[in-house]
């Protein structure tokens, strides 16, 4: 990559896409490359409107183009279109049925994408979250040109091949090529990554862990899951299945046990775990609405019943919590991150409880805890991580054309 390792260009990229830009001299000291030598590298990308130089500092064009970013959860999907900076310009979610299956799914990730990208290309102020988005082939203009397009999934992922490995909460989704499938259809770059490494992602970008080098996000949601950094990387492992924690099991004498594609962490701590004991503890067979399995994966009748003073609602949750702060402590036995961040649907549901009941388990059991925060960014990790990715996989190929 023009003698840029990919190692060193995502280390540069991080910075220039900080909210104040990187000095070339800065990137210079932190890549360990001659200030000129690195200038000449980047050239490409300020010639071709991609950086601009403000000041002593180098930033992203707004102006270059636009990016779609897209979370996927088990039963929604939410698309963000954003400028050049990282500027979020317009937003669109969208409920789907997880039981649809990878092909109807797909092109409804399709027609989200095309929508919005649509919507901002003829919006003359595109800043309204959730606008109704009109279905229309994309005819964009050169300062509004799609480049890049990134997305988070619920499933291990083959980032080389643009593959979900396997969605223990989508059926069907095993083995898709998801990426390269969108990558043909609109002829941008496109990068798939794992949801909560996806979130962790955001969370380092403009979240909790901005100044973290090493970190855990926690993703609690319909599943569980986890986004490893260390020493200012994110931690893919071998396979890409890095922080599958829902496999991570507590009770050694059950370890022969088959506890199917969720695992046994997930079976209890879980958006599912949580409904699955409620009904059983509360007596109740609320899915607030919801039908299919995602009213069945619905936990919030669990936490509204909290919130009316229901003490088995209060138990449950805190036996809950509490097998999480035993995960959490394992974890930071293996990795000793500087912090720990929790984000998610289920998390919002009683933030206060699950930050107490965790610490409280993980100071018993580790002498020098790490700090505990719930996410900044909310619900809206995801989108933040896969809006970098966008821009980050999108400058990383315009550089590659020009070597």
């Amino acid at each position: 990559m023009n003698h840029l390792s990919s190692s060193d260009f995502s280390s540069a990229f991080q910075q220039v896409a900080g909210q104040r830009g990187a000095s070339l001299k800065k990137l210079a000291q932190i890549l360990d490359f001659d200030p000129a030598e690195l200038q000449r590298v980047l050239h490409p990308l300020s010639k071709q409107g991609l950086l601009k130089k403000d000041g002593s500092f180098l930033r992203l064009n707004p102006g270059y183009g636009r990016v779609v970013g897209v979370d996927m959860g088990a039963s929604h999907l939410h698309f963000a279109l954003s400028d050049y900076n990282g500027k979020i310009l317009l937003e669109a979610d969208q409920k789907i049925p997880p039981e649809e299956g990878p092909r109807k799914i797909t092109e409804r990730i399709k027609e989200g994408i095309r929508s919005i990208a649509h919507a901002g290309a003829t919006s003359s102020s595109p800043s309204a979250r959730g606008a109704r988005l009109q279905h229309s082939r994309l005819n964009l203009n050169h300062t509004q040109t799609l480049r890049a397009i990134a997305i988070g999934v619920p499933s291990p992922v083959d980032v080389k091949r643009g593959e979900v490995s396997f969605a223990n909460n989508l059926p069907g989704w095993r083995k898709i090529p998801l990426g390269q499938e969108l990558e043909d259809e609109f002829q941008v770059p496109v990068f798939l990554e794992n949801d909560a490494n996806m979130a962790a992602t955001g969370e380092h970008w403009r979240g909790a862990a901005r100044n973290a080098g090493t970190f855990v996000f926690i993703a609690l949601g319909t599943g569980v899951g986890s986004g490893i950094f260390v020493d200012g990387r994110l931690v893919r492992g071998r396979s890409g299945a890095a922080g599958e924690v829902h496999l991570m099991n507590l009770e050694w004498p059950r370890w022969n046990e088959d506890f199917g594609d969720v695992g046994y962490f997930e079976t209890h701590v879980s958006g599912m775990g949580i409904a699955s004991e409620g009904r059983k503890v509360l007596n109740s067979t609320s899915s607030n609405g919801a039908s299919g399995l995602a009213g069945e994966r619905d936990a919030m009748f669990v936490f509204d019943a909290l919130h009316q003073g229901d003490s088995r609602a209060c138990q449950l949750l805190e036996k809950i919590f509490t097998m999480l702060g035993v995960g959490v402590a394992n974890l930071v036995a293996v990795l000793d991150p500087e912090m720990i961040v929790f984000g998610g649907g289920i998390v919002m549901g009683a933030p206060e409880l699950l930050v107490s009941t965790v610490k409280k388990v993980v100071k018993r059991i580790q002498e020098d805890p790490p700090k505990i925060r719930i996410s900044e960014l909310k619900g809206r990790a995801q989108i933040y991580g896969a809006i970098y990715s966008a821009l980050r996989i999108a400058a990383e190929r315009r550089l590659k054309s020009q070597g």
